[in-house]
């Protein structure tokens, strides 16, 4: 089994900086499980949105609806699980060498957005309140890819 060294880089003062650097598997991981639920999401969005079939009792369900939102539950027990497996290991040494602050609190508040809104929707939304708990949801949640890409951009070119 072939193992990646960290790159770890030498300061001006002679320390030496922190790999950050979460490894292949684990980054790939990470990026399939926030493409499976952009895509899952934009599925809803799209089914619950633009494909709403109009019977002769008003609009419909389209059947993409309930399994778009399977799907996505999956992923989002899979992306707790991944964002977890950060914690102890790239954002604790991320605090500590000071790199990349911004993007990543800013990545912690989305995601924590997320988790709320999505615990939200699941058990705390009634009818009347269900479209504020969804919208702020899928708001945050279509900001979100933009916002993991320019952390991953920023933490490469601070690496460099």
């Amino acid at each position: 089994m072939r193992h990646r060294k960290q790159s770890l880089h030498h300061l001006p003062n002679g320390q030496r900086a922190v790999g950050l650097r979460i490894e292949r598997w684990h980054r790939f991981c990470i990026y399939g499980v926030a493409a499976w639920l952009v895509a899952t999401g934009a599925l809803w969005l799209l089914a619950h949105y633009f494909l709403r079939p109009v019977t002769e009792f008003g609009e419909g369900v389209h059947p993409l609806e309930p399994w778009s939102m399977k799907l996505h539950g999956a992923g989002a027990m899979a992306a707790l699980f991944f964002v977890g497996s950060l914690l102890n290991i790239h954002l604790r040494r991320a605090i500590k060498a000071g790199r990349n602050i911004v993007s990543g609190w800013s990545m912690i508040v989305f995601l924590a957005a997320l988790s709320l809104s999505g615990y939200g929707l699941y058990y705390l939304a009634s009818e009347q309140n269900r479209p504020l708990w969804s919208a702020a949801h899928w708001a945050v949640g279509l900001l979100f890819p933009g916002l993991l890409i320019l952390h991953i951009v920023l933490g490469r070119k601070k690496s460099l």
